[in-house]
């Protein structure tokens, strides 16, 4: 595997792991969490340099992180988010034929 991919995992992994702490200290809602994050995707899908210059697959790439961090933030539980490898097979199963949003 590409080391950049181990970083970008681990640095995932970590802001998946500050949200939860973030919702079980009461400074954010999982919800506020979620609207946040969901907001961020949509302002990249609403980019036109998106659809102009990037394939789908790399349309999915870009938005990968932030349904990931979307997924380990609706999946937690008070002490744990669910493992990597758990939240990419989930962003992958719910991955809109393409790349449709809905």
């Amino acid at each position: 595997m590409n080391v950049a991919n181990l970083q970008l995992e681990g640095l995932l992994m970590s802001v998946a792991s500050i949200n939860n702490l973030l919702v079980h200290k009461g400074v954010l809602s999982i919800d506020e969490i979620d609207r946040a994050l969901q907001h961020a995707e949509d302002s990249l899908l609403d980019d036109a340099r998106l659809y102009e210059d990037m394939s789908p697959s790399n349309r999915d790439a870009v938005c990968f992180p932030l349904r990931l961090l979307q997924l380990a933030n609706l999946a937690q539980s008070e002490t744990e988010i669910p493992p990597f490898s758990e939240l990419a097979r989930m962003v992958a199963e719910l991955k809109q034929p393409y790349n449709e949003k809905g």
